[in-house]
């Protein structure tokens, strides 16, 4: 069976992405990942052990990404944080720059290696090339079409083969992009974990002799964002793709909510068991933050259709709401993520389960009942619902507005 491969950009996400079906996950270094988070309970050289053992408990994978395009004082930094690798022992590394495979390779021989889709993987010799220096499984280029995928496949038997399937997607050949470094004059360089998403950014023309003079290119209230792309979305396609047998189905997303990586995670999971349709799985992902839905290159016709020209940030169908702590007498402590009215109707999700419910009472620890649980409150509800097998897995529910808003 095909793994369910999903971001953990700190601790906290990483155990929601386990509980909610994903089978890995992938996280990274803060001084060797593409991702610089700067919030919540980050994966560092002090935890990543830690993030590793509960894996292993779990019976779940790890993989620590090292994908960084390495200058020389990266590559110092690496050699001091070995020592820290080998302890933890993560699953596998994923590596796109050659001296940081050099120097895995020559000090860590025995892990497994995975070859970061920063390296353009597009063709069988290339998968080939990596399957002789020693990895284990390549990641391949987003811009493959399903047709130039299956080539690879039946070319390359030997080898473990991963693609994104879900997520948002770059201005740029399979994340290599150099904007955010012009833009930002090298403070915010992309490919060492600080992109400053400069192709979400609205942009107007100037002609050349008439530099007082802005042009609009496509332009609404919103600006004009020429170079925003939609989010990648393949849940239509994963029962092909297990039949074509690829090993593992990644989700981008490191930076995203809890709710995001646990929502998308459980519908993906319920779609590679066979027990959620995947028109019923596209309706789901709707609810969490997209800016629109492409197939991007991978029908073969990568088109217009593929960029959002009217927004730059991702939209949800529905809100998250609050993040079930633990349950008090017949109360449930909620760390509330947006405001909940009295009789307000949600929905309450769990790994397995999903049921609407009534918010009848909000009790808060100083002021007693009131009418609103207003954002980052930690307040005690209770719900009337007609379902309560939720309640099996209340330890690891989720609050969100019920039904699909209008985006």
């Amino acid at each position: 069976m095909s793994e369910l491969l999903m971001p953990a950009g700190s601790i906290e996400k990483m155990k929601y992405a386990f509980y909610y079906g994903a089978d890995a996950v992938y996280l990274g270094l803060v001084d060797f990942s593409l991702r610089a988070l700067r919030k919540g309970e980050l994966i560092d050289e002090t935890n990543l052990k830690t993030a590793v053992d509960i894996a292993n408990k779990l019976n779940k994978k790890v993989y620590c990404t090292l994908n960084i395009f390495a200058y020389d004082d990266d590559i110092e930094k690496l050699y001091n944080t070995l020592d820290i690798i080998k302890e933890a022992k993560p699953h596998a590394l994923i590596i796109s720059d050659f001296g940081i495979l050099k120097v895995i390779k020559e000090n860590i021989p025995d892990i497994d290696i995975h070859i970061s889709t920063q390296t353009n993987i597009l063709n069988s010799k290339a998968v080939e090339f990596w399957r002789d220096m020693g990895a284990r499984r390549v990641i391949l280029a987003r811009e493959l079409s399903y047709k130039q995928i299956e080539k690879i496949r039946k070319n390359c038997p030997d080898i473990e083969l991963e693609m994104f399937i879900h997520g948002a997607q770059c201005m740029a050949y399979s994340g290599r992009c150099l904007l955010s470094d012009y833009m930002t004059k090298g403070s915010r360089q992309a490919n060492q974990g600080n992109c400053a998403q400069a192709c979400r950014w609205s942009y107007k023309l100037v002609e050349q002799t008439r530099p007082d003079e802005y042009y609009e290119i496509v332009e609404d209230d919103k600006g004009s964002h020429i170079m925003s792309t939609k989010d990648l979305c393949l849940v239509r396609y994963i029962k092909d793709l297990v039949n074509l047998g690829i090993d593992s189905f990644k989700v981008e997303g490191r930076t995203k909510s809890l709710y995001y990586v646990s929502a998308v995670a459980k519908t993906y999971r319920n779609v590679i068991d066979g027990k959620l349709d995947s028109e019923a799985a596209f309706e789901e992902l709707k609810k969490v933050g997209n800016r629109g839905y492409c197939e991007g290159f991978f029908m073969g016709d990568n088109n217009t259709n593929s960029y959002s020209y009217d927004i730059s940030k991702g939209l949800a169908g529905a809100d998250f709401l609050g993040i079930v702590q633990k349950k008090e007498d017949n109360f449930y402590q909620v760390l509330i993520k947006n405001k909940i009215l009295l009789y307000d109707e949600i929905e309450i999700i769990t790994p397995h389960y999903s049921t609407l419910a009534k918010v009848a009472k909000i009790v808060h620890k100083k002021l007693g009942e009131v009418n609103v649980a207003n954002t980052n409150d930690e307040i005690n509800l209770y719900f009337e619902c007609n379902n309560d097998e939720w309640k099996k897995e209340e330890g690891h529910a989720l609050l969100r507005t019920k039904g699909m808003k209008e985006v």
